[in-house]
């Protein structure tokens, strides 16, 4: 089968402009603002979820700190009670209270004489006494102090008579008074005997002690039960803790560690403790904060005596309880969360720690999910957002292509006369009428639906007015490629604003004929309830028409408002101020969306004050400023501002229209042209007059488009001059 390039080309073409015109779809519709919204909605979803998950997961590890740390200090507190009360029941016991009373008495009628107490048989005795016990109970030995802490009776012969033994002087203090209590671990100055059966001394050393009474109650001695921290007291500490990296340890007011850890092995590979067999952490480690985590290699910078204690040992030794689930380093300088707490009457703080990385590994793995989600849904993201602009810019280039082509539906393109922030205009042609036309098109760069909608808004509330002193709209239409345009006549002639400043102000006769016309375009518009609220000289075209000069047209209704259009309105943004500050009524000033007819009149007056003056009514160094005197001050009159004389009907109803008070202003535009019509001057101004004018000062069958402040002429930046700018001979 032979197939022409011709059909091929049309094939092609026809599924280019089917694909094209659903991407277009697809974009004017906004549908791919709903992915990237689903994106987005997910994202603030995840963070939530991921929030609540954190904060629960936190909750719950302070929960389980808190609850560990309370049954480690249970726990220590029974068996710190179960000491106590074993050492009571020994002191108590008659053959023990008659032995250390002999001892006592001894020592003091030998107080320098050591010999005297291993001699006696008291002593012997007493050791009798003990072997039992320390056989039952497991103690490292049993002895008796006296009062000041002197050593009366031990089973070995070295302590004996020694007064130096750092015991507590809070334990010693509380036995005095009569109490029994348990020392905190401390380093014994005896040798013993550590779990190798080597005799040692430094071992650490805890003394359960009772006070010992006579037959009258006095308290005369006190016995000592000597205990093995490493095997007792950590044992407790060790009832609970959380998982592979959890431990309970004990710690004095200096930061010393009194407990045993669970991380030997690593303190000698990093060198807190000397990395030998028999070494060990009890009363060799520090709770002090290194600033670096020493497991993974690091050194600090601080010697030990300088680094401060770890934020959880600042503030238990300060006596305050805490959890903290942020995290912090601990004496290795690994992060950990943990719960600790201060035992005032045992002089010694109690902590809980967790490694953070296993505290929280539920919550990296959310985190790692989380952020495997998001990634997924930011690349999403970032594909459809590509995918939309290469749509948008193949779309603005076919919209390009059709402008370049010079063709738009049945109107064809020959000039570009003006461009302004929203829209160009061409001059052009109707391909069958051979019309000559201006034709405005939405700025493709700014092609929004909110820009579409005001464009067509405009051109639907103008094509209403038909007064002929009001700019006609032809036809409005959209091509297939999106390019939104519509028809209105080409215009020859200048805007007011120009007239005024190239010539300066008008006669009265001619300010009348011009006003007149541009009334009776308002009493159409209020008529059929459009309020233009943009009138002002740059809006007012002067032009001819069938060989009648100084014919007004009214420009750029973009600004109109339909009186009961609400849904219309809103296109403005409500409450927002619309119109040009020089000629806004007090009312558009204050109350934006509350304006009507009365405030075009207003504007009027404004117009017509400058035409007969050559000077707006309010003049300032800012917007606020005018704006200020619109709304307070009262204006000059025509006359005062000229220094000579105006006609009487004139100022008047220039003046009442400039009233600030809406009620006080004339009560239509209809009415303002019967005002007009009344002037003495009016009607002085012929045709002739207009004619000899335009012949004298204008380049008759130049062209100039509406001069709207959405729009600024082509040849301030061209340099065909003859076509496009005013027509004014002085150009």
């Amino acid at each position: 089968m032979n197939v022409s390039k011709s059909s091929l080309g049309k094939s092609f073409s026809q599924s280019f402009l089917k694909s094209f015109s659903r991407s277009k779809l697809f974009l004017k519709g906004n549908l791919w603002v709903w992915p990237i919204l689903g994106t987005i909605l997910l994202l603030i979803v995840g963070f939530i979820v991921r929030s609540v998950v954190e904060q629960s997961s936190k909750q719950t590890v302070s929960d389980n700190l808190v609850t560990i740390l309370n049954a480690d200090v249970a726990a220590l507190s029974i068996w710190l009670e179960r000491e106590e009360s074993t050492a009571e029941v020994l002191a108590n016991e008659s053959r023990i209270q008659e032995l250390a009373k002999e001892l006592v008495t001894i020592d003091q009628e030998n107080p320098d004489n050591n010999q005297a107490l291993l001699r006696s048989k008291s002593l012997t005795d007493l050791r009798n006494e003990f072997e039992s016990e320390l056989e039952h109970l497991g103690y490292l030995d049993v002895g008796l102090f006296n009062l000041n802490g002197k050593v009366l009776a031990s089973t070995r012969d070295e302590p004996i008579g020694r007064a130096d033994l750092p015991i507590q002087k809070s334990a010693l203090d509380k036995v005095r008074q009569g109490e029994a209590t348990v020392t905190r671990p401390f380093e014994s100055v005896f040798a013993r005997k550590d779990d190798s059966g080597v005799l040692k001394a430094s071992l650490p050393t805890m003394i359960a002690m009772a006070p010992i009474k006579d037959e009258s109650g006095e308290i005369i001695a006190a016995l000592a039960l000597l205990i093995q921290p490493e095997v007792n007291f950590t044992r407790i500490l060790s009832v609970a803790r959380a998982g592979e990296t959890g431990e309970t340890y004990a710690f004095d007011k200096k930061g010393v560690m009194l407990s045993q850890s669970r991380f030997d092995e690593d303190l000698k590979q990093i060198g807190l403790i000397p990395d030998r067999d028999d070494s060990h952490s009890i009363l060799n480690i520090q709770i002090r904060d290194p600033e670096v985590n020493m497991v993974s290699g690091n050194r600090p910078a601080l010697r030990l005596a300088d680094r401060p204690l770890t934020q959880m040992a600042s503030a238990a030794v300060q006596n305050q309880s805490g959890v903290d689930v942020d995290g912090y380093r601990d004496y290795r300088g690994v992060p950990v969360v943990g719960a600790w707490t201060w035992l005032p009457e045992f002089e010694m703080g109690v902590a809980t720690e967790m490694d953070m990385t296993e505290a929280y590994r539920p919550i990296y793995l959310l985190r790692y999910s989380f952020w495997g989600l998001f990634g997924l849904l930011a690349m999403g993201s970032v594909a459809i957002f590509i995918f939309t602009v290469i749509l948008a810019k193949k779309e603005q280039e076919t919209r390009s292509a059709v402008i370049k082509a010079k063709q738009l539906g049945q109107y064809s393109l020959d000039e570009k006369l003006g461009e302004g922030g929203m829209g160009v205009v061409y001059r052009g042609h109707h391909a069958m009428l051979r019309r000559p036309t201006a034709i405005k098109l939405l700025n493709i760069e700014k092609t929004t639906d909110e820009a579409v909608a005001r464009f067509e808004r405009e051109v639907q509330m103008t094509s209403q007015l038909n007064h002929p002193n009001t700019i006609a709209i032809y036809d409005y239409g959209r091509t297939p490629e999106g390019v939104f345009y519509y028809a209105m006549e080409l215009l020859e002639g200048i805007d007011l604003d120009d007239l005024v400043k190239k010539f300066g102000a008008l006669p009265e006769s001619r300010a009348i004929h011009l006003l007149k016309q541009i009334a009776g375009s308002l009493s159409e518009a209020h008529d059929r309830g459009v309020i233009h609220r943009d009138v002002k000289p740059a809006n007012i075209f002067l032009t001819h028409r069938g060989g009648v000069y100084d014919f007004i047209k009214l420009l750029d209704f973009g600004l109109v408002k339909a009186v009961d259009g609400r849904e219309q309105a809103s296109l403005t943004s409500a409450n927002a101020m619309a119109g040009t500050p020089m000629y806004l009524s007090p009312e558009g000033i204050n109350t934006p969306d509350k304006v009507d007819a009365r405030s075009d009149l207003y504007a009027f007056g404004a117009v017509a004050f400058y035409l007969l003056t050559g000077t707006t009514v309010f003049d300032g160094d800012s917007v606020i400023e005018i704006c200020m005197k619109h709304t307070r001050e009262q204006p000059e009159t025509p006359s005062k501002r000229l220094g000579k004389p105006v006609s009487e009907g004139l100022e008047q109803i220039i003046m009442q229209c400039l009233e600030k008070d809406p009620a006080r202003r004339p009560e239509s535009a209809g009415e303002l042209v019967q005002q007009l019509s009344e002037c003495q001057l009016d009607e002085k101004w012929t045709i002739q007059d207009a004619r000899e004018w335009w012949k004298q000062n204008m380049v008759l069958g130049a062209t100039l488009i509406q001069s709207s402040p959405e729009i600024e002429p082509a040849t301030r930046s061209t340099p065909d001059a003859t076509l496009i700018v005013n027509l004014s001979k002085e150009e």
